[in-house]
């Protein structure tokens, strides 16, 4: 069956329908992994959005049980040049194309999507919608125009109520604005018990579970949008620490006086390499995010830059000068991707350390 993907610029893909046969509009945003499909494709912090693989062969090893990143999906659609039909792995359980109709997920191969991604490269992130062939392609394309975006999208994919994740070390309270399963999960092999609490849990409801350190994870959209996050972040900075990760790691930035913007197309793959200013190490990462941190924005406040990417030079991980309190803006659970940053858990429990021999107290 034939399917289009249309954009807001007016430029019209045809191709080949996988997936949900209904109609979706979302940002069509590119992502260059050539692996890892299944978790971008459960990754919160696509919330809305409809995602290119820059990679030509994507589902040639299926979808297993293990590697999701949320329970329910919430991109809303998939755009690559190939989609394996019959995928070979011994974990595979579905193809790409069976997960995505039992999710209702539209998708479209065998378009050029080389063509696609230089078009977003060149003008920015565009509206588009997966549709049929038989709309006003017109028509559609006025519709996308007046379309806005969605800024709920943390409300949506964050967790409603709170819950534990069992453990015998330190208790770390995790606002979840989208976190990824990798993220609990290497949060949980450290020890630590993980209070999982929803985006707008207030300063006094945190404190009142006596956490050791607090995590903000990943999540999607605009950081502003979460304003609720930003005031719980002002008051406990410099009480108990903090440890951000990409949308979190914004958050940190906004609560301490900086500031944060668009970016034309975001950082979002599996190869980014960033620099740890201190030490002068490159590590490779794991990326997805649309919005970056104004390193000028950091000039008045209690900020310094620690990391900066390699390719453009934007921020990519900040420390607060007095308060236990730090970020990055990539995945050092690298879920998926290269696992170079995996010893930010470690300075992480290394300041939780640290933190309690000033408060004359130890948590074995």
């Amino acid at each position: 069956m034939r399917r289009y993907l249309i954009l807001e610029n007016g430029e019209l893909f045809k191709g080949d329908a996988i997936g949900s046969e209904r109609e979706r509009t979302g940002e069509v945003v590119f992502n260059t992994g050539m692996t890892g499909y299944q978790e971008i494709m459960s990754d919160p912090s696509y919330c809305g959005q409809i995602v290119t693989m820059t990679y030509p062969l994507i589902g040639n090893y299926g979808i297993n049980r293990d590697d999701f990143e949320s329970i329910e999906p919430s991109i809303h659609g998939m755009i690559v040049k190939e989609a394996a039909a019959y995928p070979s792995h011994f974990r595979a359980n579905l193809s790409l194309d069976e997960w995505l109709k039992h999710h209702d997920i539209p998708g479209i191969q065998g378009i050029d999507t080389r063509k696609l991604t230089r078009m977003i490269r060149t003008t920015g992130t565009l509206k588009g919608r997966i549709c049929s062939p038989d709309v006003d392609v017109s028509e559609v394309v006025e519709e996308l125009k007046r379309t806005n975006l969605p800024v709920d999208q943390v409300a949506r994919v964050s967790t409603k109520n709170r819950f534990i994740n069992p453990g015998s070390k330190e208790r770390i309270v995790l606002l979840d604005f989208g976190v990824k399963k990798g993220i609990v999960k290497d949060l949980v092999r450290e020890g630590y018990e993980v209070i999982v609490v929803p985006y707008n849990t207030t300063a006094s409801e945190i404190r009142a579970l006596k956490p050791d350190g607090v995590v903000l994870s990943n999540g999607p959209g605009d950081p502003t949008s979460v304003p609720e996050a930003i005031a719980a972040l002002t008051s406990i900075i410099g009480d108990i620490p903090v440890f951000g990760i990409c949308l979190g790691h914004q958050l940190l930035a906004l609560a301490c006086g900086g500031k944060t913007e668009k970016m034309k197309f975001g950082h979002r793959g599996s190869n980014h390499p960033v620099k740890n200013i201190r030490t002068g190490q490159i590590a490779l990462t794991s990326q997805n995010h649309g919005y970056t941190v104004q390193a000028d924005s950091l000039s008045n406040t209690d900020l310094e830059v620690t990391h900066i990417n390699v390719n453009d030079g934007s921020v990519e991980g900040i420390r607060h000068k007095y308060a236990p309190a730090f970020s990055v803006q990539y995945h050092p659970e690298a879920s998926p991707g290269p696992e170079d940053a995996k010893d930010l858990f470690q300075e992480f429990k290394q300041l939780l350390q640290e933190q309690a021999l000033r408060k004359g107290t130890t948590n074995a």
